[in-house]
């Protein structure tokens, strides 16, 4: 794990941050003024330096100083004032981040863990626990860590297919980060899409351009630009709408409602599906075209199931951010973990996620108990594991018990699986149930 050095004079901030990341098992010395941080300094060089500007004694930059033959890996200036970045440039070094208080710690944890992946330690020289915001060091998820690795450096479109709950949004999030790309990274579900707004909402509208539109609004390409657009649930974007998405792919430019000129706009794309991509091709529900150009890059992202070894790294790592947001000191009784690694898991990661959420919340101490059948209140009666089925039926299996078991809210049962409630009423119109929105 990547040694860290917090320079910021702020208490609250300075004490959350650390206690946080020795939580994820980093290694943190914390200094309040620069004559503190330049002691500090005296006993070696940190991999890791997060750097407040404003500081007691002088600016943060005057810090830099003190690097000029040994640089720490990463720089994180840290700031209140949303300009720093421009004005400072380059002048602090490529290996240079910065990041807006306030800061999320979940956020910070993804630009550390990176390192460890360009930095491996001697006692295990391939094989990570971390990547970025991602947890695992199954061989699966090792080979999903090198393909990260291989595409963010490039411009390229990247297609990740995997279940609902496996972490797609967080693999195109790594992207993005590992890519350096100094704009953001913008999360759109295509599911949450108005059907007669899309085209506003993705590529913007000028005044008067229709009945509401009281003034020039950006869309999410030019509010992506320079970062990265990430389309998860491609596969309900209207299919009118997808020739459109083709045409800014093979252009780099997009045209706002009401407007006569196109502008042009850098924003990487990456999309998502949690269906088998063929299948919806053959469905009518994805273009083949626009699906030939979106995967030059394909990223399968593999269940939970399949990533041996990874269930008791999660668990742990869930409990840890848990423990850092209520002050806790929590720990999984002896059993608790053998009993989760041997569950089937078919709501993949973010039903483990859950899961620990609600152990954690039920535990009268500091031991979290799994029961042996702690999963009698989920439903489980699916039959998703059998070979010869498709991820097509096992979904619907999923979703129609997920429904049954919540006595039929559809709100509630989109939100248990992680889509949006227009993709639930558009699987149940394929499947032939009551589709009547509220």
């Amino acid at each position: 794990m990547p040694q860290v050095l917090i320079v910021d004079d702020e208490e609250s901030f300075s004490s959350g941050i650390s206690e946080f990341l020795q939580l994820q098992g980093h290694s943190v010395t914390a200094a309040r003024s620069l004559a503190a941080a330049r002691d500090a300094l005296t006993e070696g060089v940190p991999d890791v330096v997060v750097l407040d500007l404003m500081l007691p004694d002088g600016s943060g930059l005057q810090l830099l100083d003190s690097f000029e033959n040994n640089r720490p890996q990463k720089i994180i200036i840290v700031t209140g004032h949303a300009g720093v970045k421009s004005l400072i440039g380059g002048m602090a070094g490529s290996n240079v981040s910065y990041m807006k208080k306030p800061i999320e710690p979940r956020e910070l944890v993804g630009v550390i863990n990176t390192l460890s992946v360009d930095a491996p330690s001697p006692q295990s020289p391939t094989v990570r626990a971390h990547f970025g915001l991602l947890v695992g060091e199954s061989e699966a998820m090792q080979e999903v860590y090198k393909k990260i690795r291989q595409v963010a450096a490039t411009d390229s479109t990247v297609f990740i297919q995997g279940e609902s709950g496996t972490g797609k949004e967080l693999v195109a999030e790594s992207v993005h980060r590992y890519s350096d790309r100094p704009g953001t990274f913008l999360p759109v579900n295509c599911g949450g899409l108005t059907k007669d707004l899309v085209s506003a909402q993705l590529f913007g509208h000028e005044k008067g351009s229709f009945t509401g539109a009281n003034r020039r609004h950006a869309g999410f390409f030019e509010r992506a630009n320079d970062g990265t657009l990430f389309l998860d649930e491609i596969t309900e974007m209207p299919i009118e709408m997808q020739t459109h998405l083709l045409r800014v792919l093979e252009t780099g430019q997009i045209l706002r409602v009401g407007a006569e000129q196109e502008i042009g706009v850098d924003a990487r794309l990456i999309a998502a599906t949690n269906r088998d991509p063929a299948d919806a091709v053959s469905a009518g529900a994805l273009r083949e075209d626009l699906y030939f150009r979106l995967r030059v890059f394909p990223i399968a992202l593999p269940p939970l199931r399949e990533r041996s070894g990874d269930v008791a790294l999660l668990a742990n790592s869930f409990l840890a951010d848990l423990n850092s947001k209520h002050s806790t000191d929590k720990s999984f009784s002896d059993d608790a973990i053998e009993r989760l690694e041997r569950h089937s898991w078919p709501g993949n990661v973010r039903e483990l996620k859950h899961t620990v959420h609600r152990a954690y919340i039920m535990a009268d101490n500091d031991v979290v108990s799994v029961p042996e059948r702690f999963d009698d209140d989920l439903p489980q009666k699916i039959d998703g594991l059998r070979a010869g089925r498709s991820i097509a039926d096992v979904e619907r299996d999923l979703i129609l018990t997920t429904l049954n078991h919540l006595n039929g809210d559809k709100k509630a049962a989109a939100a248990d699986l992680g889509i949006s409630l227009k993709t639930l009423y558009n699987r149940l119109k394929e499947y032939g149930q009551d589709t009547t929105e509220p």
